[in-house]
C-alpha cells in the first residue's frame, strides 16, 4: 500500500470512529455502559489509535508519491503563511481557553470573542493549519494528510452540530442561529475580535512562535 493510501485510510478511519461513537444511540448505550467518564476515555483512546499512526506514517514519508503542485514560496508568501497561522492557532488556543458548547465537553453558551468568529474555533482553527500548509506542500502524501484537516473540520463539525440540536445542551439552537459555522463569515467579527483580550492574542501568538521555532528540529523544513 503506498503511503497516500495509508494516510487516506487513517484519515477515513479516524473520521468515521470519531464521528460514528458520538452518534446519539452509540453514544447512550456506551454512556450508560461506562459512565460519561469511561466514555470519553474511550473516546480519546480510539482517537489516538487513528491519529498516532496517521501522523506516524505522514512524517515518516513526507513529500511521497506525484509531485501535484509547486507554488514558490518567496518571502511575502512565506510571511504571510506565517500570518495566517497565527490567527490558526489563536483560534485554537481560544478554543481550548473557552471551549464552544459545540465541543464534545460543552462550554458557556453566551456567544463571546472567538465564538463570534466561528462556533468551533479549535477544530476550524485546525483547518486553517491544514489549508496553510497545502500550499507549499504539493505531493500526494502532502496533500492526503494536509488536507484532512479542513475536511474533518467541516465534516466533523457539521456531523457534531446535527448530534446537539437534538441532544442538547440547552440552547444550543439559538447558539447556532447567533454565531458562523465558517471563521470569519459572521457580522459580528470585528466585536469578537475585539472581545478575544490579550490571553488569547499572546496565547496565540506564543504558541505560533514556538512551533515555528521549533518547526526544523521537530518537523523539518
Amino acid at each position: 500500500m503506498s503511503p497516500t493510501s495509508a494516510i487516506v485510510l487513517l484519515w477515513i478511519g479516524f473520521a468515521a470512529t470519531h464521528m460514528g461513537l458520538s452518534t446519539a444511540a452509540v453514544r447512550r448505550s456506551l454512556v450508560a455502559r461506562l459512565g460519561e467518564t469511561g466514555f470519553l476515555g474511550l473516546y480519546s483512546l480510539v482517537a489516538f489509535a487513528f491519529f498516532v499512526p496517521l501522523v506516524w506514517t505522514y512524517f515518516t514519508h513526507k513529500h511521497a508519491g506525484m509531485l501535484l503542485w509547486s507554488i514558490p514560496v518567496g518571502p511575502a508568501l512565506r510571511w504571510g503563511i506565517y500570518a495566517g497561522m497565527t490567527v490558526a492557532f489563536t483560534l485554537v488556543f481560544a478554543g481550548i481557553v473557552r471551549p464552544s458548547p459545540a465541543s464534545i465537553t460543552p462550554g458557556e453558551a453566551t456567544p463571546r470573542g472567538a465564538l463570534r468568529l466561528t462556533r468551533h474555533p479549535l477544530v476550524m482553527g485546525l483547518g486553517l493549519f491544514g489549508l496553510l500548509h497545502l500550499i507549499a506542500n504539493g505531493h500526494a502524501a502532502d496533500v492526503a494528510f494536509f488536507s484532512g484537516f479542513p475536511l474533518f473540520a467541516v465534516i466533523g463539525c457539521w456531523h457534531q452540530e446535527r448530534r446537539k440540536l437534538v441532544s442538547g445542551p440547552p440552547g444550543f439552537a439559538a447558539f447556532l442561529q447567533a454565531t458562523p459555522f465558517l471563521p470569519f463569515t459572521g457580522s459580528a467579527t470585528l466585536q469578537g475580535i475585539r472581545e478575544l483580550g490579550p490571553l488569547v492574542l499572546l496565547g496565540g501568538l506564543a504558541l505560533t512562535s514556538i512551533l515555528r521555532w521549533f518547526h526544523p528540529v521537530w518537523f523539518g523544513g
